[in-house]
């Protein structure tokens, strides 16, 4: 499950951000995590939880923006999107080619706020 050690690492950063802008806790961060990055959020914000329990962070929620697949079509240009890894292999709705697209979004995993007092 490496949702753990990339909850450790989020926590990492945004531990470091707070002290360097002298503030003391944590008191939430917020995500963009794209289809495509690999990560379960489920298990990221299970993780998040169990390392924030018994320490003065302990109520920092964790906010994720879920990105949905958005692609280009490799022959005809057009763009169009889908929910989930499974829409990568969707042929273009436009002129049905199933192959060489290219990723506009989806596979992003992103910090975009830290807040903290």
């Amino acid at each position: 499950m490496h949702e753990m050690s990339l909850a450790q690492n989020i926590l990492d950063i945004a531990r470091q951000e707070l002290e360097a802008r002298g503030c003391t806790r944590l008191t939430g961060v917020h995500l963009r995590c794209g289809a495509l990055a690999g990560v379960e959020v489920s298990s990221l914000r299970f993780g998040f939880e169990v390392l924030l329990q018994g320490t003065p962070d302990e109520s920092a929620r964790l906010e994720i923006e879920e990105i949905p697949l958005r692609l280009r079509c490799g022959a005809c240009g057009a763009e169009f999107g889908g929910e989930g890894r499974l829409a990568l292999w969707e042929p273009c709705p436009h002129c049905g080619e199933q192959l060489g697209h290219e990723v506009l979004q989806g596979k992003e995993l992103n910090i975009v706020a830290i807040e903290g007092t």
